[in-house]
């Protein structure tokens, strides 16, 4: 601990290239452009990292560490510019500090840069903004990753519903083959089981059965 904040560990730096490498083979495989997964406006507002640091780490080059006050500073910044009342403007000093649980006067310093923030603070500002745990205190390359990985369970996601939708295709695709599977399919199998369920008695169901075993004769070898 320092200062009041969690210093996070080195696998940070190391975890952005291989998140990064997952988020670019989902979208070819997808075929989602890469200006979009990786659209650097969008992953600074979602990271809290400044745009050029997010380009330069996407690139793989070195973009130095902030303090971790000048961090805090920052995040802030940037969560006052993009996370906006419902009017459009900024929240102002003292809507922080109710929303925060704090003072106008600690709100103030801290957004000013005179006191430096402890956990505490850094969680109900955090809470207030509505965004998560870490915002602003995680290093740039593991708050990049953070984003990136929400990044890849969206692109899952599409993923497995495309996946889904490929199978589910495929299937009709096969049952049409089969003309009593087409046959059920255009009359509803639920409701002919739900229909048969609902007889009194076995010999009923049977009756059923055998009306579906001389239709299925007749769709498979049709009368000339």
């Amino acid at each position: 601990m320092t200062d009041g904040f969690e210093v996070p560990g080195a696998t940070a730096t190391g975890l952005l290239p291989a998140v990064v490498a997952r988020v670019a083979a989902l979208a070819d495989r997808l075929g989602v452009p890469h200006s979009q997964v990786f659209d650097v406006r969008r992953l600074s507002v979602a990271s809290g990292v400044p745009e050029v640091v997010v380009q330069a780490l996407l690139s793989g080059r070195p973009a130095g560490e902030p303090d971790l006050q000048t961090r805090f500073l920052q995040r802030l910044d940037l969560l006052r510019r993009t996370r906006l009342k419902p009017n459009g403007r900024r929240y102002t000093q003292q809507e922080i500090a109710d929303g925060a649980g704090m003072s106008r006067q600690q709100a103030g310093a801290l957004i000013n840069g005179d006191r430096r923030p402890t956990m505490e603070h850094c969680d109900a500002i955090q809470r207030f903004f509505r965004v998560h745990a870490g915002f602003l205190t995680a290093e740039d390359p593991e708050a990049l990753a953070g984003a990136l990985q929400r990044s890849e369970q969206e692109l899952l996601q599409q993923l497995a519903d495309r996946e889904r939708a490929d199978r589910e295709r495929a299937a009709a695709a096969s049952s049409s083959d089969d003309p009593f599977e087409q046959l059920l399919q255009d009359h509803g199998v639920r409701g002919i089981a739900w229909r048969a369920a609902q007889l009194p008695t076995d010999q009923h169901r049977d009756k059923v059965a055998e009306w579906l075993d001389m239709l299925l004769e007749s769709v498979k070898r049709p009368e000339s």
